[in-house]
């Protein structure tokens, strides 16, 4: 197989790369302009080396996009965390206290599948305890929440690990495709051997530089998601407490008390 890759390289013109997914202009080589950088690599490269590219873009661009929405959807649950401190502990029921909470909360959804747990419990024809069928009920709205939040973690730690490998093969292909024109043109001064195998490392560092991105992101991510996670078991035990006592067991609310609003100002006699 690398035999017939050295021929084709051999027998195939300077300027000719056979297929190419580079646009025709970009890869013309014009008198005096530099021969060694990002586009000549990849018009060089060939077919190989380009979809090497294209395979890092994608991880890179799909590493920024599941950056952006997971801290958008994190901070999203975090703020909701600060609406239960300040309004919901503060209710006479859960249910009302749910009421206060966004439609679409993290938190509101283990209320509810918690009151919702409370009202089926009578209706099961085996018996279990109410304590078991509770737990088992605000466990299992925790995990769905957990598990939404951890969504497209695993692609950034498939990038985070694969990204250099993924650029070291492009850089093996480079240096491959550089060797052996070098061989085919009978030139082996350290001048013409020297640019060709250095412009081929580049592709190593674009693999370095989507992977330690990814990795960092998948770190952060990954502890604001145990954070959120420490939070809602709190949450989901308070609420089986106060749900298993009737109401009678609740914790201190830690948040500001909200303001009342003022009194309307009396109408002026006439």
């Amino acid at each position: 197989m690398f035999n017939l890759i050295a021929n084709a390289a051999a027998a195939a013109p300077a300027h000719d790369v056979g297929l190419t997914l580079m646009p025709a202009a970009m890869c013309v080589k014009e008198e005096g302009s530099n021969p060694y950088g990002m586009i000549p690599a990849l018009c060089d490269g060939g077919i190989v080396g380009q979809l090497t590219f294209l395979t890092l873009l994608i991880m890179f661009v799909g590493t920024l996009y599941i950056l952006f929405t997971k801290l958008f959807e994190q901070n999203k649950v975090m703020n909701q965390g600060k609406a239960v401190d300040a309004n919901f502990w503060r209710a006479p029921t859960l249910a009302e206290g749910a009421a206060k909470l966004e439609k679409n909360s993290a938190y509101r959804q283990v209320v509810e599948d918690g009151l919702r747990a409370n009202e089926e419990h009578n209706k099961l024809t085996d018996p279990v305890e109410a304590h078991d069928w509770m737990h088992g009920t605000l466990e299992r709205s925790q995990n769905h929440i957990n598990s939404k939040l951890n969504g497209g973690l695993a692609f950034l730690a498939t990038v985070g690990s694969t990204a250099p490998f993924v650029g070291l093969f492009g850089t093996v292909i480079g240096i491959l495709r550089a060797l052996v024109k070098i061989g085919a043109s009978g030139q082996a001064s350290i001048d013409t051997v020297a640019g060709p195998v250095g412009e081929a490392l580049i592709m190593t560092a674009i693999g370095l530089i989507v992977a330690v991105p990814a990795v960092l992101a998948f770190n952060w991510l990954q502890s604001r998601n145990k954070a959120i996670a420490r939070r809602l078991s709190t949450f989901s035990n308070d609420v089986l407490g106060s749900i298993m006592s009737n109401g009678q067991v609740k914790p201190v609310p830690s948040g500001p008390a909200p303001k009342a609003a003022a009194p309307a100002a009396a109408p002026k006699k006439a």
